[in-house]
């Protein structure tokens, strides 16, 4: 093996590793739109946010809520694989697991209040400990929680929506970007106190939404939709027609259209097309027969760096794009949008170099790391003399 391909990890599924890669870069994708609007979260505030250029609106339909549904799903199928590690190894289930989901519950506190006011951490801990609970019950069960909420939150986003497009758009003066609000970095950590209840809006959304996407991973890893087999291909195939032939035609109507379809926009036809994605994905790396290459490897790097590469991808956007750092947004606030692309290939490319370089010498990323440690520190030493 090259000196300059890190060694991979033992037990760990190589396409999962890179799906968590393209997860985590598509993320990016998404939130660098964020980071990229002079006055950052403040503008959200005013309502300025929505795409007014169709150039813009056709490249945030690309990321826009795809790609953290596929990262949900591949969390729903790392509990799966958590699950079953323990049942081998003889562990008590969910045994340790509510420890490692309040670890990563604070981590997510620190990073909205310190780095990114639309976090998904807190949200994440917050279902995975659900979640724990209900993995060891049968696939039917887990079926039946995905169909109740999954069902109930559907209803609850399509009645919304009827409700926004049956009342009159009342025309209102254009948000006004003020890159002041960027230009400190702890007024902003007091901003994102001030308006926790308000920036964490999502959370109500996200931990239903998650579960039912954490439970759908669990059920696609039980049913073989990773695997090399004829009764994987079958899903696959009908998971990307599902996500590409319907759910994606849709997606692009809600993008070009009202406003008012926001929340079916972002919750209800991405995770479809995080399906297909998916599948589509895990096709391609099985049926590959090459020698990885830089590209592959620095996926999946990123992907076995899932945590450290999320939360330093938003570290990145802030200080490139806000007043206290390179102030980027302000910089290029009339340029043409497709500068923000540039922004993110940027971020991806480090991203993916400062992965490799990393797991030449760990075989974590250093979040992960860290938080393994915290882990182990309230673990019982063993008995001296014990099996």
């Amino acid at each position: 093996m090259s000196t300059a391909e890190p060694a991979p990890a033992r037990g760990r599924i190589a396409v999962l590793d890179i799906l968590r890669g393209i997860a985590i870069l598509g993320t990016f994708a998404s939130n660098a739109w964020l980071f990229a609007v002079p006055g950052g979260a403040s503008v959200w505030l005013s309502g300025g946010l929505l795409a007014q250029d169709p150039v813009e609106a056709g490249l945030r339909l690309l990321s826009n809520g795809k790609f953290l549904a596929l990262l949900t799903l591949l969390f729903g199928i790392g509990i799966e694989l958590q699950y079953r590690a323990a049942l081998r190894r003889g562990l008590p289930w969910p045994g340790r697991y509510p420890l490692r989901a309040l670890i990563l519950f604070v981590e997510g506190v620190l990073h909205y209040v310190l780095v990114f006011e639309f976090d998904v951490l807190m949200g994440y801990a917050v279902a995975a400990l659900l979640v724990a609970y209900l993995i060891g019950r049968s696939d039917r069960v887990l079926r039946a929680w995905i169909a109740v909420v999954g069902t109930v939150l559907a209803a609850l986003m399509l009645g919304i929506t009827a409700l926004l497009l049956a009342v009159p758009d009342t025309p209102g003066p254009p948000p006004v970007a003020d890159p002041s609000a960027t230009a400190s970095w702890p007024a902003q950590v007091a901003a994102r106190l001030q308006f926790f209840p308000l920036f964490r809006i999502e959370i109500p959304l996200i931990i239903p939404s998650a579960t039912v996407l954490f439970l759908t991973g669990a059920l696609l890893l039980r049913a073989g939709a990773l695997t090399d087999t004829p009764a994987g291909m079958r899903i696959r195939r009908r998971l990307m027609v599902v996500g590409f032939g319907v759910a994606l035609p849709l997606n692009a109507l809600t993008a070009f259209g009202s406003p008012d379809w926001f929340l079916v926009d972002r919750y209800l036809l991405p995770p479809v097309v995080a399906l297909g994605i998916l599948a589509l994905v895990t096709t391609v790396v099985l049926r590959s027969r090459r020698a990885p290459g830089p590209a592959r490897r620095g996926l999946a790097a990123v992907g076995r760096t899932a945590l450290s590469c999320y939360v330093a991808q938003n570290v990145l956007g802030a200080f490139l794009c806000y007043g206290w750092g390179l102030g980027l947004a302000a910089r290029f606030a009339d340029a043409p949008p497709w500068w923000v692309v540039g922004l993110w290939a940027t971020v991806c490319a480090v991203l993916m170099v400062g992965a490799s370089l990393w797991l030449r010498r760990f075989d974590r990323g250093p979040l992960e790391l860290l938080a393994h440690r915290v882990q182990g520190l309230g673990r019982t030493p063993a008995r001296a003399g014990s099996g």
